[in-house]
C-alpha cells in the first residue's frame, strides 16, 4: 500500500506532501479525501486530476472519499479566484451532486464489499445542522484570523489589483474547509485530504483544526496544477470548458480535444490521465519520439480517455468519424453516421443553409453551391473543378457539371457535405 505515493511520484502528480504521509501510509488503510464544488451538473477534465488521485489510492488498497461540496459550493473557494463566484440554490446544488455522483462511479467501486470500498458523502449533510453562533463558538476560535491571513489564497484575494477584495463568505471558506476535515476524521476515520496546489491551504487549515480539537494528526497531498505546455490554460477551449457529460461535449470533441494536444502535453498527460503501466508508457514514449508525425502518445492517450470516460463503442464512433474528415471515410460510413455525431464532426466546418423549396426548385448542384450557398465563386470555376475531379458531394467524386439533386441525396434527410480539393468541406443543411 506504501507504493501509492511512488506511483504520484514517476506520474508527475505530486506537489507537496506533509511529512509522516507516506509512513501513515506504509501502516495500515488508511481513508483520503477529495472535495469538489459541485458549481455544475458535470465534472469537466479539470477535475480529474483529483479524481485520478482516489483511483490510484483505491488501486493501491487504500479507501477514498470523494467529497461533494453540497454547503462549501453554496460559498465558493477563492483560492486563485479573481472575483467571488456565483452563488448556488439548494435544488440546483442537489441536481448538480447527483449528476457528478453517477460520473464518479465510473472511476471509483462504491459498490465493492472490500475494506476500501470507496464513499461519497455531502458536507451540506452535516453543515446545515450548525448554527451560525454555534459554528464560530466552537469551531471559530481555534483559528486565528492571523492564520487565515496568512494563507496565499486570501493574501492574492486581498493584494488584487482590481480592489474588489474578499468578501467575508469566500473568507470563511477555508475554516468550512477544515472543519470538514475534521468531521471526517471524527466520522470516517480520515486522515489524508488531497487536492490542487492551490488548496494547500485549506487543507493544512483541517489538519490545524484535529490536532488544536482532537490533538490528532493528518496529512496531506497535493497534485500540480496542470498546465498547457504554452501555458494556456489546460481544458479550456474557444468554446469553454471540456466536460464529462456528453449534452455538453460530444464524445466525438472530447476524443478529439485529447487527439490535438501538443507533443510535449501528450508526454505528460497519458501518465497523468491513464492507468497505463510505467512500461508501457515508456514504449508508447519510445515509439512516439522515432515517429512523431503519427502522433501514437496522442491517439493513446484519446482511446484510453474517450473509453474510460464514456464508452469503447463512443471511441470506435469518433475514431470512425474522424476518417470522414481526416482520412479515407467512406460514402458509406458518411450515411451512416447518426445525425449527432454528424453535426459534432462538422462543427467547424463553415455551414450554409437553404430552404427545401429553393432546393427543389433550382435542383442543379451546379446552382446550389453557387448561387444559394456561395461555396464557389462562379460555375465556371466549379464546372472547372468537377472536370479535374475536384469536386466530392458526399465523399463521392462528382463527374456530372449537370448533376441533379434530390432528397435521395441529402444524408439524414437534409444535409449535404461538399469537397473541395483534399480537405476544404461545407456542410449545407435543407430545411
Amino acid at each position: 500500500m506504501n507504493s501509492f505515493v511512488e506511483e504520484l511520484k514517476w506520474r508527475g502528480m505530486l506537489h507537496n506532501i506533509m511529512p509522516g504521509t507516506e509512513e501513515q501510509l506504509s501502516k495500515e488503510l488508511t481513508s483520503a479525501y477529495v472535495g469538489i464544488d459541485p458549481t455544475a451538473d458535470s465534472l469537466h477534465i479539470g477535475h480529474l486530476v483529483g479524481v485520478m488521485m482516489l483511483r490510484h489510492l483505491q488501486r493501491f488498497g487504500h479507501r477514498p472519499i470523494a467529497l461533494l461540496g453540497g454547503a462549501t459550493g453554496m460559498i465558493g473557494d477563492p483560492s486563485m479566484k479573481s472575483a467571488e463566484r456565483k452563488l448556488l440554490d439548494i435544488e440546483t446544488l442537489r441536481h448538480n451532486q447527483e449528476a457528478i455522483g453517477r460520473q464518479l462511479a465510473r472511476f471509483l467501486d462504491f459498490d465493492s464489499h472490500l475494506p476500501n470500498a470507496a464513499k461519497l458523502v455531502n458536507n451540506y449533510d452535516w453543515m446545515s445542522e450548525w448554527r451560525f453562533l454555534d459554528f464560530i463558538r466552537e469551531i471559530g476560535k481555534h483559528i486565528t484570523v492571523n492564520y487565515m491571513m496568512a494563507k496565499d489564497s486570501v493574501k492574492k484575494r486581498i493584494d488584487g489589483q482590481d480592489g474588489a477584495g474578499l468578501s467575508f463568505t469566500e473568507f470563511s471558506y477555508q475554516l468550512l474547509q477544515g472543519y470538514d476535515f475534521l468531521y471526517l476524521y471524527r466520522n470516517e476515520g480520515c486522515r489524508l485530504q488531497m487536492g490542487g496546489s492551490d488548496q494547500w491551504g485549506n487543507i493544512t487549515t483541517g489538519t490545524e483544526l484535529i490536532r488544536r480539537i482532537d490533538g490528532g494528526e493528518a496529512f496531506a497531498i497535493t497534485c500540480p496544477l496542470i498546465t498547457k505546455a504554452d501555458g494556456g490554460k489546460f481544458g479550456k477551449t474557444e468554446k469553454g470548458n471540456i466536460w464529462l457529460d456528453r449534452h455538453y461535449t460530444s464524445p466525438y470533441t472530447f476524443y478529439q480535444f485529447w487527439l490535438n494536444v501538443s507533443d510535449d502535453d501528450a508526454v505528460r498527460y497519458i501518465k497523468i490521465f491513464t492507468f497505463l503501466s510505467k512500461e508501457e508508457i515508456e514504449t508508447l514514449t519510445e515509439e512516439h519520439t522515432q515517429a512523431p508525425h503519427k502522433r501514437i502518445l496522442q491517439r493513446k492517450l484519446a482511446e484510453e480517455m474517450t473509453i474510460l470516460v464514456h464508452s469503447e463503442e463512443d471511441y470506435k464512433a469518433a475514431v470512425e468519424a474522424s476518417e470522414i474528415l481526416f482520412g479515407n471515410g467512406t460514402a458509406e460510413a458518411l450515411k451512416n453516421l447518426p445525425e449527432e455525431l454528424l453535426l459534432a464532426v462538422m462543427e467547424g466546418v463553415p455551414q450554409f443553409t437553404i430552404t427545401r423549396e429553393a432546393f427543389v426548385a433550382s435542383s442543379k448542384m451546379i446552382d446550389i453551391c453557387t448561387e444559394l450557398a456561395p461555396i464557389f465563386p462562379s460555375k465556371g470555376e466549379l464546372r472547372k473543378l468537377i472536370k479535374s475531379g475536384g469536386v466530392s458531394l458526399n465523399k463521392e467524386k462528382v463527374g456530372d457539371t449537370e448533376l441533379l439533386l434530390g432528397d435521395e441525396y441529402l444524408i439524414a434527410g437534409r444535409y449535404l457535405l461538399v469537397q473541395k480539393g483534399k480537405k476544404q468541406y461545407y456542410l449545407l443543411t435543407v430545411q
